[in-house]
């Protein structure tokens, strides 16, 4: 694993940390001690984030500081529990092993798959999203049935949700497997792929910063999907616990509404009117 250099805490208790030397929380992995214990002893919380992951994750390349969706769900969370927000820089494939190495408290934004759910426990949703296909202007499909056809090329992430969900449901088409989701956009752009499955958050940034890539689908029937918090298996659940009761506050009123479409908006373009009706965060 990639060892990445520590940097200074910016600011107090809100300011945003990245630290790659993140390191075990007081050896509560080992000690088996409760995580939400460790946070509150030490008044620092430890989460994942990814770089170039808009509108979830950004990082500004001038001043270093990050903001998006996650962000703004870390800094709640760290605020309830009067805690100093450190961020970890990981990518998506090392997030789970991060985790497991206790090298942060939880990660944000991830899918409960079986093989993740065998491995890492699930908070409730932060909210659902809805798939969406990124596609050639030539495709004319429309329905989930239309992609399972053997001259249908389907470029994905390799691991990802999208990898599970299209591998299930699309068994005649050719799948394309990438180390990442921006190489399977690149071969829908030059047409060795037909279509990129990916929730409408991400694809609908995607096309209105560059229209040249395609045209955005959300095909029938709508499929939802839910953006969860992973965290370790431990013999208590008193952290998974607290982070749902902390996610009931969180969804009163339209906090989580707020938080995505501001975000959407901000870092890549994208307006409410941009998103179909028939999807509601």
């Amino acid at each position: 694993m990639k060892t990445l250099n520590r940097r200074e805490f910016l600011g107090r208790s809100a300011a945003l940390v990245t630290s790659a030397a993140c390191t075990m929380s007081g050896s509560a992995f080992a000690q088996s001690v409760s995580t939400l214990d460790v946070i509150r002893k030490a008044k620092v919380l430890k989460i994942g984030v990814v770089a170039d992951g808009e509108p979830n994750f950004h990082k500004d390349p001038g001043t270093g500081k990050w903001s998006g969706i996650y962000i703004d769900f870390a800094n709640s969370l760290a605020s309830s529990l009067n805690a100093q927000l450190q961020l970890c820089e990981t990518t998506w494939g090392n997030a789970i092993l991060d985790l497991q190495s206790a090298k942060i408290d939880l990660f944000l934004g991830l899918n409960p798959t079986p093989q993740r759910m065998a491995v890492i426990d699930f908070t409730d949703p932060l909210y659902n999203n809805a798939y969406s296909l990124i596609t050639t202007k030539q495709f004319a499909g429309r329905t989930w049935d239309d992609l399972d056809q053997p001259g249908v090329t389907i470029a994905v992430d390799v691991g990802s949700s999208y990898d599970n969900l299209v591998t299930r449901i699309c068994p005649k088409a050719k799948i394309l497997r990438f180390e990442t989701s921006s190489a399977a956009t690149l071969a829908v752009q030059t047409h060795r792929a037909d279509v990129q499955p990916l929730v409408i958050t991400l694809a609908a940034g995607i096309v209105k910063k560059n229209p040249d890539i395609g045209k955005l689908v959300i095909p029938q029937p709508v499929k939802l999907t839910s953006s969860c918090a992973g965290v370790r298996k431990e013999p208590t659940k008193a952290w998974l616990n607290y982070l749902n009761e902390w996610l009931k506050t969180v969804h009163q009123g339209d906090a989580v509404r707020t938080m995505v479409f501001s975000n959407m908006d901000r870092l890549m373009g994208v307006k409410p009117a941009d998103i179909p009706a028939i999807v509601n965060f």
